[in-house]
């Protein structure tokens, strides 16, 4: 038995994948062309002009509170494949480690990417940058794809040792740090969080309290020299111990209106190092496990060091793994009364 939708009725086709256990849905067709001539221009165009699109495939019914998406666009810097826009339950990211990982893994396995041999480079232009992920081919399937490493944005940690009254929490000892965006890292244990799955309400709660006290706190002072668009804070993580004796730590994220990433957040990743280096307790290019709260791993290195607006910069090499989950082809029906979505919380 087939059904036909209305020719009129809009159509959006995506592939649906997860990274670490993180949702990505991933935008091929159907979505406007956003004019610019930058990819942060481009955010703003779909910001203004297209926002029912993201709600509509990000929140209810299509997706909930903590999907995640990109939308897969033409490049604009030189030398890059193409070029990707971020989404999820508020707005638009800058930077999304986890995204890459996906977007790459699905840009060789779907063909979009010319190449041979175990090794797959896929550079793909962001809004905070040129990011540059190489894709592990395993050698017994021509297109299948292992793992992804990719060379982040230039990280760097503005301000370490910092204080925030916040609001039920009492003073916050936090770092901030930007990895493709900005975070303030916080010790869990001191504030009796648990990074298990049990503690989830308790993180997205102190999250949401921290980034707003912290964002308040710090009016005007969180900018990127390169871009203001890129000056903002995008959320909390909170660090750990590590449930493998193995790992280096724990990272559980809170990041946009109140998302909790499963991943151990692959732009988190890429500002912790920067942290541990300008503390002294990272140096070198040996390799770091982060898990997530549900116990998904990134690897993180440092493969170069830089400055950025006078700050002391790492540039990071993070590697993770993702899976395909689904092709969709969603629907819009104009008489529909939530075409473009909502979010019962």
């Amino acid at each position: 038995m087939t059904w036909t939708a209305p020719e009129h009725w809009l159509r959006i086709e995506t592939i649906d994948a997860h990274t670490e256990g993180e949702p990505l849905r991933v935008i091929v067709a159907g979505f406007p062309e956003l004019e610019g001539d930058t990819v942060l221009a481009r955010r703003r165009v779909a910001r203004t002009d297209h926002d029912e699109l993201r709600r509509a495939l990000m929140w209810e019914p299509r997706g909930h509170a903590d999907m995640y998406g990109c939308l897969v666009m033409p490049p604009v810097r030189p030398g890059s494949d193409f070029s990707v826009l971020f989404m999820h339950n508020e707005g638009y990211s800058t930077m999304c480690g986890h995204g890459i990982i996906g977007v790459a893994k699905i840009a060789v396995e779907a063909g979009w990417i010319d190449g041979s041999g175990r090794e797959r480079p896929v550079t793909i232009d962001t809004p905070a940058g040129l990011v540059r992920a190489t894709a592990i081919v395993d050698g017994e399937r021509e297109r299948e794809v292992r793992e992804v490493r990719f060379v982040n944005v230039p990280s760097f940690a503005p301000a370490l040792g910092q204080t925030v009254e916040v609001e039920g929490l009492g003073s916050v000892s936090y770092d901030l740090a930007f990895g493709g965006a900005f975070y303030a890292y916080v010790d869990a244990d001191v504030l009796g969080l648990s990074l298990t799955p049990g503690g989830a309400a308790g993180l997205i709660d102190a999250g949401r309290r921290i980034t707003g006290a912290v964002s308040s706190s710090t009016a005007g002072d969180i900018s990127h020299p390169d871009d203001p668009d890129l000056g903002f804070l995008y959320g909390t993580v909170f660090t750990g111990a590590a449930a493998d004796a193995a790992h280096h730590s724990r990272h559980v994220c809170v990041f946009a209106d109140g998302e909790l990433d499963r991943s151990p957040t692959g732009t988190a990743v890429s500002g912790r190092l920067a942290i541990l280096c300008a503390r002294g307790e990272h140096s070198g290019d040996s390799e770091i496990i982060i898990e997530s709260i549900i116990g998904g791993r990134f690897s993180g290195r440092v493969v170069g060091t830089t400055s950025v607006g006078g700050h002391a910069a790492v540039v990071p090499e993070v590697g993770g793994r993702a899976w395909v989950t689904g092709r969709h082809e969603f629907l819009v029906d104009p008489e529909d009364p939530w075409r473009d979505g909502f979010l019962v919380r």
